[in-house]
Formats: C-alpha cells, structure tokens, sequence
C-alpha cells in the first residue's frame, strides 16, 4: 500500500483560478504524472493535463512542480521529503486554458516564421554527402523534444510579453544554429536572420534555458554564444567589413530574401537566392522593405490553421470511434503522396516557387 501525500495543483482557467489541496496515495516508483492520473480516477474527474508519451520524448507535460519547469512524467516522487507539499502549477509564460493546460500555440507561430533547411539547387534528395564530424555538430540539436520549458524560463518573453512579436527564444536560436551549422544547407542568412529578426540581440546568456532543458541540451554554449559570435563578427570585425567594401559584398543585405508572391519585394544577392518572407509571412510590401532595413518590429505573424471542431466547439475524438487501429489521415483517402509543396501549410523551402 501506498501512503498518503500532500499536493496543491492549480485549477481555473483563462478568467483565474486558485491552488487546490489533495491528499492522494503515492506508491513506489511513481512520477507526478502517475500521481496526476489517479486525482483523475478519484477525487477530481475534470481536471485538465497535457500528456503522451510518459516516457520524456514527447515533451507535452510540461509543468512548474515546485515553481521548477519540469516534465511532470520525468520527475519521481522519492525526490520530494515525505512530509513536502508538492506544488503543482502551468506554465507561467503562455495562456491558461484550464488547469495544468496551457496554450502554446506562441512556439508554433515562431516555428513557421523559421525558414527551413535549404538544400543545395543541383543536389537530388538521396544525393546529400556530410561527414560525421558535422553530423556530430547539429545532432545535439536535434534531440529537442519541444517541451518548450527553455521557453517558459526564458525571462525576456515570460517577464515581458510585448517582447513576443520580437523575439523567438532558446528553442528557434538552436533551431538557426543548427541549420547555419549545417554544410547543405544553402542560405547563407541564418545569423543575420537570427539577429533582425529572431531578436537575438534580447538574449543575455543567463543559462536558465540550458537549466531546465529535459534533453541536456547545452543551449547557450553550444548554440546561442557561437550565433552571439558569428553576429559579431560579420558586423563589427573591421577586416569583415572591409572585405565586404572590396567585394561588394555589403551592398544588398543578406537578409533581404522575400517570397516571390510580394509585390516590390528585394530579392536575396546570397548564394541559392531565398524563398522566404522576412516580413513575419504577411507579404506586405511596406513590412518587406522595412524588414530588408533591419529589424521588422511591425510583422505580421502567420496563424496556424484552426483545429476542426464539432458542434459542441470540442475536438473529435476520431481515434475512439474510428475502426481501424489508428486515427485516418487528416489529408484524406483520395490524396496521393508525396504532395505538392504548394498544398502544405508549414515552411517548405519550395512552397513558394511556380510549379
């Protein structure tokens, strides 16, 4: 059997809420996921939780425990004194939507804003070489499971919410770092996004994102500092500048890639040219050449898609009513693969070109 603990889990949503009391059992081995669960299965049926994979890969139960972002199914109970009230609360830095669930859509907007990966114009896929040593230098990167507590910590955007328009985070510097360290990928831009428009500039390395980074992430020594660096030095170096006088290297800025639907928009000098909008997506040729000047403080961001909904305004639950083991496609039955980049709603480096 199991004893008894104290827990204070936060219940309210987007109008407030308060801290409330339980005394639930908590067994051997437990995480607070575990113990999250049996509330559900007894004393409180409704309350709301974000949750997968219960494993650490899925990064959807991101909670402050104890006022410590954390995975609520990587954190065990035997870390906590017997006699400890454990504290459970959302995420502080986006929305409440109800109880421990928070809207962080924030990071999937950022994530569009982001151009993807670039490959080389006479490459085919299948043809791409890399040696391992710079297969070595991007993967750490890769190991983000978009947990987005680097977000929540960061203290630029949870401290100061008009900062959001501006600046990205910790998540989409690594994600700018791991692309421009990566030897195919053919904009040459990606610091000098990074600063313009991500908002690099805001981020004072305080390493707090690096703190609670579930993965182990060395998010601001491995990959904030070296953009930091790689900034300074296309800007202020004076050997840098003056190589871009004698080779007029410095007359178009390399940010200044625009998608070929806008109107009057600058197009890239840079080797592989570019397909996206600095201008946040909005396509606004006022915002274009504003964003080709330096920072665009005034983008539009682009909106993902509303989730379709039933009548009563929630979510189906298609795969407990579907007849097969999963849930069907959202694209259809009659939808042949691959499809073609202009029909897909995410960055694709070739969305933007005629077909």
């Amino acid at each position: 059997m199991g004893t008894k603990r104290n827990f204070r889990i936060w219940r309210g949503d987007a109008d407030g809420g308060e801290l409330t009391d339980y005394a639930v059992e908590v067994n051997e081995g437990e995480v607070v996921l575990d113990v999250i669960h049996r509330l559900q299965a007894t004393d409180a049926p409704d309350l709301a939780c974000r949750w997968n994979c219960k494993a650490g890969k899925c990064g959807s139960c991101s909670m402050e425990i104890n006022g410590m972002p954390k995975l609520g199914c990587m954190t065990r109970m035997s870390t906590f004194e017997e006699d400890e009230t454990v504290t459970v609360t959302p995420l502080r830095t986006f929305p409440v939507i109800r109880d421990l669930v928070t809207d962080v859509s924030f990071n999937y907007e950022k994530a569009r804003e982001t151009p993807a990966f670039a490959p080389p114009a006479d490459l085919a896929p299948g043809d791409y070489r890399m040696q391992q040593v710079d297969v070595e230098r991007s993967q750490e990167f890769r190991k983000c499971i978009e947990c987005f507590l680097c977000q929540n910590v960061c203290h630029v955007i949870r401290d100061h919410d008009e900062n959001k328009p501006a600046f990205s985070g910790p998540r989409y510097f690594i994600r700018a770092a791991e692309l421009d360290m990566h030897p195919l990928d053919a904009k040459t831009d990606r610091k000098e996004y990074a600063q313009s428009e991500q908002g690099l500039g805001f981020c004072n390395i305080t390493k707090c994102c690096t703190e609670v980074c579930p993965e182990h992430i060395k998010i601001t020594d491995n990959g904030i500092i070296p953009m930091k660096e790689r900034v300074v030095d296309r800007r202020y170096d004076p050997l840098v500048w003056l190589g871009s006088k004698i080779f007029r290297r410095g007359q178009v800025p390399q940010t200044s890639v625009t998608s070929e639907h806008s109107p009057g928009a600058v197009r890239s000098n840079a080797a592989g040219g570019g397909l996206h909008s600095h201008a946040g997506g909005s396509h606004d040729p006022a915002a274009e050449t504003q964003a080709q000047q330096g920072v665009n403080w005034h983008r539009e961001v682009p909106h993902p898609t509303a989730p379709a909904v039933d009548a009563s305004g929630k979510l189906p639950l298609t795969e407990l009513t579907f007849d097969r083991a999963a849930a069907p496609s959202p694209f259809g039955d009659d939808v042949t693969f691959p499809l073609p980049p202009e029909h897909l709603n995410f960055a694709h480096p070739d969305q933007d070109q005629k077909h």
